[in-house]
């Protein structure tokens, strides 16, 4: 696993970590772990958890309206509100296409924070980031602007093979698809038929290409974020991988980030 690891070396970034987790414990690392930068869209996948653990706990109901007219707390998730990336008015009705949606996430946020009569920061702390003892500190939107080390996003990725904020029915659930069927372009990918996405979390499936590499397997759940982050796990091999970067996503990424699953996957 170390060996895989070192090639994040010769990576055009400045700063770059990476981390591997098996079972529910770390493996491999390389480079800085405390290292404090921005998660961009990974943000989304910590923000769900908030929104699992405030379904479990009653504050909100999956099913219940959320969002535009039709939309519920499920669409938000799964970006099948129909809301659009950025504010405007929504890109079609709900449970239609998979929209990729900043807007969602946010709009989200806000739902659970009136439910729950706090802000959704503290929320957030309150909900995941005190429990887990991760030093990561939400900065701006719910959808993209979490900052925190690769011991945050190992914490967290920890969290997700051996879940102690939820029952494991709810992570399966969240971990599979919601509303089949739905087609939609996957962020600097393209256009996917079906794109398939579960509570948050982006699901592998038959997507190919795909950021997490060729042998990655259908079930591996994950998410990137565009200043050069990811994070995915792939319960068939119990595996997952977890990488920082200070460099927006580009064509680097697109080539570095498979090479890399694939050689963690072949370790």
């Amino acid at each position: 696993m170390e060996e895989a690891l070192r090639q994040i070396e010769g990576w055009p970034a400045s700063f770059a970590a990476a981390g591997v987790v098996r079972d529910g414990d770390v493996v491999a690392s390389r480079g800085a772990r405390d290292e404090v930068v921005r998660w961009a869209s990974v943000t989304k996948l910590v923000t769900t958890l908030a929104a699992l653990v405030a379904a479990e706990e009653g504050v909100v109901d999956l099913d219940e309206p959320a969002g535009p007219e039709g939309s519920t707390v499920r669409h938000l998730l799964a970006h099948a509100s129909g809301l659009p990336f950025e504010p405007g008015a929504p890109a079609g009705r709900p449970g239609q296409r998979r929209v990729y949606s900043n807007v969602g996430f946010e709009t989200l946020a806000e739902h659970i924070a009136a439910r729950a009569e706090i802000p959704f920061a503290e929320y957030l702390v309150a909900g995941v980031l005190g429990p887990l003892g991760m030093k990561a500190e939400l900065r701006g939107s719910p959808a993209a602007d979490l900052h925190g080390s690769l011991d945050d996003l190992l914490t967290f990725a920890r969290e997700l093979q051996r879940p102690t904020l939820i029952a494991p029915e709810t992570l399966e659930e969240a971990t599979t698809v919601q509303f089949p069927g739905l087609a939609g372009v996957l962020p600097d990918f393209g256009r996917f038929d079906p794109n398939d996405w579960g509570l948050g979390f982006e699901l592998r499936d038959g997507k190919s290409p795909h950021w997490t590499g060729a042998h990655t397997s259908p079930r591996t759940f994950g998410h990137f974020g565009g200043s050069g982050t990811f994070l995915w796990l792939d319960p068939e091999v119990g595996l997952g991988l977890g990488v920082l970067t200070n460099l927006d996503f580009g064509d680097w990424s697109k080539e570095a980030w498979p090479r890399l699953s694939d050689a963690v996957l072949a370790k």
